[in-house]
């Protein structure tokens, strides 16, 4: 415990940001990071408790109030080397994961918690600063090869640790570049695209290969991949949008989300937003822009805020986010006692922004022009039953509230149903669930194929990028016991013993 009295003589700050003004004028990260000071009293805060909640709150189980001590400490190899035992990828997570390990800090009780994320993207930021992150190369190959097909996180944790375990692997990408969603499906301005390269090139480093614009069933022979590898990692993600199936739905400025923001992400980079088509996912056939348009997001999640943040920067002429539930509490209620996720309002960076947020609403029809290009939309406000749990439970539309809004441009960010099951999966007919994803036990993530695994968002359903990333390690694990008996690789399950 780095200081006994350090939560109560300080309280949690994060660190500064540039203006929002500011900040809307390009796509770079914009917060900044604590100076010494301040990093070192908010690892003083951690208590270093009996029984660390913060552990179960994290899917990847790390182990928090060790590294915040080393922090205090300044013992910043000691740091990192704790936090990499448990996350392959601390720079992606201390950026853009929701921190319920925050949720579950147990200062949260009656304090503002730890700021967890943050130390953690401090530690991994210094580490690199400093040379302590280096090529972690198996001491000896298996003679194994694995194939992952996908290069989100998932699919990155599981080639990253079989790597490690001795084994060859090649991961198999259809985008043009790795990364999955960490590339295409989150902005620049969360998640700058050369931490990803910066890891990506790492990894290569280690030995693992990548071959990108390889859509497996499409351009890559599924019987030369049965043939060649010794066990294949299905890690694709779910990636299906919910869609909004109402009058107007086919005219010109009514789309995705994904592919809206994997546009701008293309730009950003230098690319031009419409190349791929033929073999990547989420490109669309025109090019879509929010500037001088009135946008309306439909879905309250995170989706929804980067297309709130991506259309700022575009200069759309306004902004308006739906959400079909209710507004949530600004804190916990008796319903949602700690150490629960709390599902209170969240206020994100782009609202900070500009934007207008509407909860409770529904939209009933997309209404188009004469040239068939979206203009407005019909809307109507609900009123929700509470069920005794505290959740909302049905809805009736409000009589009379009806309304008609512009909007050139709506987009559809209601998260995702399922993975794409056209070619790989039907053509391997691999089983699914009753959901529509891959059917894979989270005993041994083994489909009814014996070789060919799964894990991440393809496995268990749109999730959070941490839960990604745990899952492509105990898949890793796993894959790893099947090739060779045993595994060495650590498990999320620390009442496991690794031999």
């Amino acid at each position: 415990m780095g200081k006994p009295t350090g939560f109560m003589e300080f309280t949690r700050e994060l660190p500064a940001k540039k203006a929002p003004a500011e900040r809307i004028s390009d796509y770079s990260e914009f917060t900044k990071p604590y100076d010494p000071q301040s990093l070192n009293r908010q690892a003083a805060r951690c208590m270093n408790c009996g029984v660390p909640f913060c552990h179960s709150g994290c899917p990847l189980g790390n182990v928090i109030p060790e590294f915040n001590d080393a922090v205090y400490n300044e013992r910043w190899q000691e740091a990192y080397e704790i936090l990499c035992e448990t996350n392959n990828f601390p720079e992606f997570t201390g950026r853009i994961c929701p921190a319920p390990c925050e949720s579950a800090c147990v200062l949260g009780i009656n304090q503002p918690p730890v700021a967890i994320e943050e130390i953690e993207k401090h530690i991994i930021e210094i580490a690199f600063e400093r040379g302590y992150v280096k090529p972690r190369k198996p001491n000896v190959r298996s003679g194994k090869k694995v194939a992952v097909v996908g290069s989100g996180p998932a699919g990155l944790a599981a080639a990253a640790q079989l790597n490690y375990a001795g084994h060859s692997v090649t991961v198999f990408e259809r985008d043009d570049r790795p990364g999955g969603l960490l590339r295409y499906g989150i902005p620049d301005f969360k998640l700058a695209k050369e931490v990803v390269d910066r890891r990506i090139s790492l990894m290569e480093e280690e030995g693992v290969q990548f071959k990108c614009h390889a859509n497996v069933g499409v351009n890559v022979n599924l019987n030369d991949l049965l043939r060649e590898f010794h066990a294949i990692v299905l890690s694709g993600g779910s990636t299906v949008p919910r869609d909004l199936n109402i009058p107007g739905r086919e005219l010109n400025g009514v789309h995705f989300a994904m592919p809206f923001l994997k546009q701008q992400n293309k730009r950003v980079a230098g690319r031009s937003p419409i190349e791929g088509r033929e073999l990547e996912s989420n490109v669309l056939d025109n090019e879509v822009t929010a500037a001088g348009k009135h946008v309306v997001v439909i879905g309250g999640g995170d989706t929804g805020s980067d297309c709130v943040g991506t259309s700022n920067r575009q200069g759309a002429k306004s902004i308006t986010q739906f959400e079909l539930l209710p507004k949530p509490p600004e804190g916990r209620s008796p319903l949602m006692p700690w150490p629960t996720y709390p599902m209170v309002l969240k206020t994100s960076t782009s609202h900070e922004e500009g934007c207008e947020r509407r909860w409770a609403v529904a939209t009933k029809e997309f209404i188009g022009d004469e040239n068939g290009n979206l203009k407005a939309l019909r809307i109507v406000e609900l009123d929700w039953k509470i069920s005794e749990d505290g959740k909302p439970a049905r809805f009736e539309e409000r009589p009379g509230s009806e309304s008609v809004i512009p909007c050139e441009l709506a987009l559809l960010a209601m998260g995702f149903t399922q993975p794409q099951q056209e070619g790989l999966i039907r053509e391997l007919d691999i089983s699914l669930d009753e959901r529509g994803n891959v059917k894979a036990s989270e005993k041994d993530y083994q489909t009814n194929i014996t070789r060919i695994f799964s894990c991440g968002d393809m496995r268990r359903g749109q999730s959070l990028v941490v839960w990604a990333i745990s899952e492509g390690r105990e898949c890793a694990r796993k894959v790893d016991e099947y090739l060779t008996g045993q595994s060495m690789l650590e498990s999320r399950d620390k009442s496991i013993l690794v031999p």
